[in-house]
Parts: C-alpha cells; sequence; structure tokens
C-alpha cells in the first residue's frame, strides 16, 4: 500500500524527499509563505499554490487514515471485522468509499428491513440468496415463516419482508454502490425545470427547460440550478435511465442464487426505493462540491491580481464615493494615505449645485496639490465621473482619474477598525478615504476587508464558509508576504496577514510603535510582547525597515542569511555600502564567472536562496508591483451611446468568471467578452489567458443600450479568419 507521502509525490509530480521535507515543516508550525520563500533547498522551488494544494491534501489524507481507523474499531467492537473487510477498509482511497464499507454496520433508525429481522424472516432471505445450491421455491418456503404472533399473517408478507432485507442488503453493498456512482458520473443527466407552469422571466429563465450530462456539467450552472431551487423558481433532478441503473444492479447481485427473479425483483425495488434516492443526493451533493471548489479556485484566481494591482505612490489623491441623495463623499489624502480633507458635495441635484461642486473640488485641488481622483464605481458613478471631467478642465488639466471598485467599502468604513482608525469621520466619510487609498496602494487597503466583500467572484455567498475563508485568507496572506509589509508604516490589519504575525501581535507592534516612536532594526521586534523566536522567525523576512541603519533590514533577505549575504558581498568586491548607493550592478555577472554552485557553497547556501539574495540586494526595497503594467487613469469619459460595432477601445480585467470575463472600458458598464470571443484557439476557462487588472485591447460587437449590456471581443475584425 502507498503511503501517504508517496500518494502526495505521484498526485503533486514532485520527489518524495521534497514532499516529506515539507510535510515536516508545516508539522513544525511553518508557514506556507516562510517555507515558500526561505526553505526552497528542502521543497525544490516548489510556490506558494502548489505548497497550499499539498498541505490541504495532506489534512484530507490524514483525515482518511483516522476515519479508516475509527471504521475498523466500530467495525470490530461489534465483532464483525474479517480480513477482506479490513483490507478493503485500508485500500479505499476515498472518504466515501469508507462510509460505503461502513454502511452495512452502522446503526439504523428502523427501516423495512429491520422490521423485517425482528420477525424472523432473515433466514428466508438467505435461502433465496444462497449460491450454488438448488433452486428454491420461495412461496413454498416462505409457508414455514408464517407466524402471526410475530406478525408475519401470511405467505405474501413473508416475502415482503424478506424481499425487503435482500433490498438493503443489495443497497449497502460498497461494490454496487460504487459501480452504480461510476455509471451515474458517466451516463445520468443533470435536469433542471420551471417550478411553476407558466413561470415569469427572470435571471433562471436558460434553467428552466435544462438537461445537461452530469459529467459535463459547468460549475457556474451547477451554482446558478441550486440557487433557483433554493429560491423555488425550479425544479432539480439527477435522471439515469431506470433499465439501465436495474440491469447494472442486477449483473451484480441475481447470478447464481437459488432464487433468481425473486432477488431480481428484490434488485430492481432496491434501486428504485433505495439506491436511486440516495444516488441522486450523492451526486446532487458531488456537483456542488465540485462547483464550490471550483468557484472558490476562481475567487483566488481573481482576487490575487486585484490584490497585487501596481500602486499610485506617493501623489496627493482625491477620493470620491459617489451618491444621490446624501451627496458625493469627498476624501484628499497625501501620498502616504494621511487624510488632509473632507468634504461632501451635491452635483447631482441640479446644474447649480453641480458648480458649486466643481468649485469646491477645484479649491481642494489647488490648495492640496491633488493629482489623481478616485472614483468609487456604485451608485451615481456616471454621473459624479462626468462631473469629474468637467472639474479636470476647470482645473486646467494636469489631473487625471480611475474608476475604483468600491465593493467592501460600505462594510469597512462601518466596522470596528474603521472606526478606531477614523473616530472622528462619520461613515460615508471612511469610504471615502477607503476609495482615495485603494487608488494608491490597493493591497494595503483592501486586506482590512472581509475578502468575500470584495466582488471578484460568483456565488461566493452560497460557499461553505469556512472553506471560501481558509482559502481566500491564504491567497491574501501569499501576495502580502510577496510585497513585504514596511514595519512602520503598516496597519495592524496589514501586519496581522505577515507570515507568523497574529491579529493580537499585529495590534501589539502598532502599540510598541506608538508608545517608542518608529522600529530602527527588524531584530526590535523581539521587544515586542507576545512576539517570541519561532514568531519572529517566520515574519522577519517579509518585513521592511527603511529607517534600519542595515540596508538589508529593507531587502527580502532573512536575517538568517544575513552572514551569507555579506560574505557574497565580499566574494564579489562589494559592501554593505556599495548596496545602498546602488553600484552593484555588475552582481550578477561577476557570480557567473564564480560560478553559483561553488559560491553558494562559499556562502553556506543554497543555489535558489543564493539566486535570491542577489536579486534582494540588486533592488532593495523593492515592490514586484511595479513591474506589472500600470492601471489607466483617465482624463475624459465616454458614454454607452458613444460605442459603435467595430470599435477598438484599451480596457482593464475587472473580473474573470467561467463564462467569460468582464472588462472596464470606461463607460460605467463593464461589457463582457464571451470565452468563445477570447482567442481564436479553444479556452476551457478565461483565467488561462486572463487575470484581474490585465490591460487589454477589445473591440466592441455589440450595445443594448436598454438592458445595458456591452458584447466585446478580443479577436481583432481584421484578423484572417
Amino acid at each position: 500500500m502507498e503511503t501517504i507521502l508517496q500518494i502526495l509525490a505521484r498526485e503533486l509530480g514532485q520527489s518524495e524527499t521534497h514532499v516529506a521535507n515539507v510535510v515536516t515543516l508545516i508539522d513544525q508550525g511553518n508557514t506556507i509563505p516562510f517555507i515558500a520563500r526561505y526553505r526552497k533547498e528542502l521543497h525544490g522551488a516548489m510556490d506558494d499554490t502548489a505548497l497550499r494544494t499539498l498541505a490541504d491534501r495532506l489534512q484530507y489524507l490524514r483525515n482518511l487514515e483516522q476515519r479508516r481507523q475509527e471504521v475498523c474499531a466500530a467495525v470490530e467492537g461489534q465483532g464483525k471485522l474479517t480480513e477482506a473487510l479490513s483490507a478493503a477498509i485500508a485500500s479505499a482511497s476515498t472518504l466515501a468509499e469508507v462510509e460505503d464499507l461502513y454502511r452495512p454496520y452502522k446503526q439504523k433508525r428502523r427501516t423495512r428491513a429491520s422490521i423485517a429481522r425482528e420477525k424472523g424472516l432473515e433466514p428466508l432471505s438467505a435461502l433465496a440468496l444462497a449460491l450454488g445450491g438448488p433452486a428454491v421455491d420461495m412461496a413454498q418456503a416462505a409457508r414455514d415463516f408464517v407466524d402471526p404472533e410475530k406478525g408475519v399473517e401470511t405467505v405474501e408478507a413473508a416475502l415482503q419482508g424478506a424481499g425487503d432485507i435482500i433490498a438493503e442488503l443489495i443497497s449497502d453493498d460498497a461494490g454496487v454502490r460504487r459501480e452504480l456512482r461510476s455509471l451515474y458520473l458517466r451516463r445520468a443527466a443533470l435536469v433542471s425545470r420551471a417550478a411553476d407552469k407558466e413561470p415569469q422571466d427572470s435571471v433562471y429563465r436558460l434553467y428552466y427547460e435544462f438537461r445537461t450530462p452530469v459529467s459535463r456539467a459547468l460549475d457556474h450552472q451547477v451554482l446558478a440550478i441550486n440557487r433557483g431551487e433554493r429560491e423555488g423558481v425550479l425544479k432539480v433532478s439527477v435522471e439515469l435511465d431506470p433499465e439501465i441503473a436495474c440491469v447494472a444492479v442486477r449483473r451484480m447481485t441475481v447470478p447464481g442464487r437459488a432464487a433468481m427473479d425473486f432477488v431480481r425483483a428484490a434488485a430492481d425495488d432496491a434501486y428504485h426505493r433505495l439506491l436511486q434516492p440516495s444516488m441522486e443526493r450523492e451526486i446532487r451533493a458531488w456537483l456542488t462540491d465540485q462547483a464550490n471548489e471550483g468557484a472558490i479556485r476562481n475567487f483566488g484566481l481573481n482576487l490575487k491580481p486585484l490584490l497585487m494591482q501596481p500602486p499610485v505612490k506617493g501623489k496627493v489623491t482625491m477620493g470620491l464615493d459617489p451618491g444621490y441623495r446624501n451627496g458625493c463623499k469627498v476624501a484628499v489624502v497625501d501620498g502616504t494615505g494621511k487624510v488632509l480633507d473632507t468634504a461632501v458635495v451635491y452635483p447631482t441635484f441640479s446644474k447649480a449645485r453641480q458648480q458649486e461642486a466643481i468649485a469646491v473640488l477645484s479649491g481642494l485641488i489647488r490648495r492640496h496639490g491633488v493629482e489623481h481622483i478616485a472614483i468609487g464605481n456604485g451608485t451615481a458613478s456616471r454621473e459624479t465621473e462626468q462631473m469629474t471631467v468637467e472639474l479636470i478642465k476647470a482645473v486646467g488639466g494636469g489631473v487625471s482619474y480611475m474608476i475604483v471598485n468600491e465593493a467592501g467599502a460600505s462594510v469597512y468604513s462601518a466596522s470596528k477598525l474603521a472606526a478606531e482608525e477614523f473616530p472622528d469621520y462619520d461613515v460615508n466619510l471612511r469610504s471615502a478615504v477607503s476609495i482615495a487609498r485603494r487608488l494608491q496602494d490597493p493591497l494595503a487597503e483592501l486586506v482590512k476587508i472581509d475578502p468575500k466583500s470584495i466582488g471578484v467572484g460568483q456565488y461566493q455567498h452560497d460557499m461553505p464558509q469556512a472553506r471560501l475563508d481558509e482559502a481566500l485568507s491564504g491567497v491574501v496572506e501569499d501576495c502580502v508576504n510577496a510585497v513585504g509589509v514596511d514595519l512602520n508604516t503598516a496597519s495592524a490589519p496589514l501586519l496581522g496577514r505577515v507570515a507568523g504575525l497574529t491579529a493580537a501581535t499585529a495590534r501589539n507592534i502598532v502599540k510598541y510603535r506608538e508608545e517608542n516612536g518608529a522600529f530602527t532594526s527588524r531584530k526590535q521586534v523581539l521587544k515586542v510582547p507576545k512576539v517570541g523566536p519561532k514568531a519572529f522567525e517566520q515574519c522577519a523576512g517579509f518585513l521592511r525597515v527603511p529607517e534600519s541603519a542595515s540596508i538589508l533590514d529593507n531587502t527580502g533577505v532573512h536575517p538568517e542569511s544575513y552572514s551569507a549575504a555579506e560574505r557574497l558581498l565580499d566574494q564579489c568586491g562589494y559592501q554593505l555600502s556599495d548596496v545602498k548607493a546602488g553600484t552593484i550592478g555588475a552582481l550578477r555577472g561577476r557570480i557567473e564567472e564564480l560560478g553559483e554552485a561553488e559560491l553558494a557553497a562559499r556562502c553556506g547556501v543554497g543555489v535558489p536562496t543564493l539566486r535570491d539574495i542577489a536579486g534582494e540586494l540588486l533592488k532593495p526595497g523593492r515592490d514586484p508591483r511595479d513591474e506589472l503594467p500600470r492601471p489607466i487613469l483617465r482624463t475624459d469619459v465616454m458614454e454607452m451611446k458613444d460605442l459603435k460595432p467595430g470599435m477598438e477601445l484599451t480596457g482593464t480585467v475587472r473580473n474573470v468568471i467561467d463564462f467569460g470575463v468582464f472588462v472596464d472600458i470606461g463607460v460605467h458598464q463593464d461589457g463582457l467578452v464571451h470565452i468563445s470571443r477570447l482567442s481564436g484557439r479553444r479556452v476551457r476557462h478565461p483565467s488561462e489567458l486572463l487575470s484581474v487588472g490585465d490591460i487589454v485591447t477589445v473591440w466592441v460587437l455589440e450595445v443594448d443600450g436598454a438592458k445595458k449590456r456591452i458584447s466585446l471581443t478580443m479577436q481583432s475584425p481584421d484578423a484572417p479568419a
């Protein structure tokens, strides 16, 4: 039998040694970001995603092993554990298989079969099931079991009871269930129909008469059907030709029996009464689990590039939170995100109030030197965008704007965290601050919000919330640690996402900073309450201290490798002062001259770590997001009526879902590029080609002003067919 390590190595395509090292590191309490970044020699340079997949699968396999032991113990406690059953349980590769094997031994509520057993009819069922003997006349044999005192009044009642026992035995048979489950997955169809005879038009109209093979059901279809069923709009079933199913059950249970006709009838009853409803529930649950995992995976794929959007750093920014009745909330923040000024204007009330708003905002722009304007994409965003274009003209240019996804801003602004951060501002003004900061540093601001509220998934509120939270938290953690965190400016929520730190230790760091001033070295973190050696080991490499006397404290070089970094510099003829001065441009060339492997050995590290150290020394304080395409900042606005078929536009991918991508093309309403229009070749999922935040060229296919729908393509009209 394969061990857990062997299974993981085979499934992940990794060496058993590397897998064993990762399992040991996880068991020692090391975090995934720390393992990924600072233990590359031990795991063969797996990335964060591969390591999290390994950790998830490890947990499943360990749970499977624990369940195997529990089932064996439970069956043994009944005195029914045979060598064959023990071997079958040990070789079961899924929890479902283990539960199938345990099913006959579970304590059940009273069933028709258990009642028949109480009436003494089990020997009669055994006669029918006997193999290799002469044929049995069941009607004749049943006469011996008629006993009114036991509640068996007639021969028919005795036969019915024996049939019930056989049906339950067939239904509980692990082999039958395994074969039938496989048949359903290959041949069954997922079917949905309108619950009402005359259904009204709704978002579920595609599913009023819908049928697809179970094997081809798409995640978004399953999730939509499930929601429609919960809302009472759809009726859903899993359908398989009953004759095909019954033939499969008969083939495994009837041949060679002493009373084949009787067992055949019991087998058909087992399918229709017990197996079919059970299989339908199982297949629905399996489809839902698969769809949930796919949606969670897709959410994570979208969330990561959203968090990693390039920041617009060091610029005074105005945040506009649009609104009708309560006006447009305004906040001006400096290049570090500190609030400089706030206001509320009412540009949608009338033309006069709009001019008044432009005058107020013009004054704020001139007074504080605003260079960029971030506009929330919610209610009244379109009108606010049009006003902003007039505002830019009024101040003579020099200012640009960007529509910012404000999903979750209201959740944040009403949170305890926002109240602590901005006690002097009301809820509405806090959201304007958040919108401005989202343009300046999306990651630092979005970590304050529950990832589910960021709005780049589909059906996220239908997901298993614990699993969704776990997966999305992992994505946020990976992003934060990939970028690194300034120890002296980071908020508690941002610090709390650093590997090795918790919400409590993050608050302690902020408190220590407020009481003792800025940190001057990484090691100073060890003075913070509850930050011990293990926590420091995990977090230190991801913290940046620009104010430190050592340039290494502002790089991704881990303190455990400082001596190796210094030896590397010495071997190549440099010093730390050269790193600070930026005069080590020839470092990689010298490493190649001396030989990576030889130099790594001299420095006491592996080649992957040597490469990482060299990269950090060449760009101390670097932000990996700076290497990504810059966000599109606009100075003019278009409307849907301005769009014409064939028009070429540049846009930003806002969401990637199963059937396509939504692209912001600067007209307030995002356009949809259907999966069939993404490329000239077949695309299995849009995430193969695009991520949230990508800058793309698109062409307009169709505009439906009434339904506010824009159809786009990424295939150039001039491209050869």
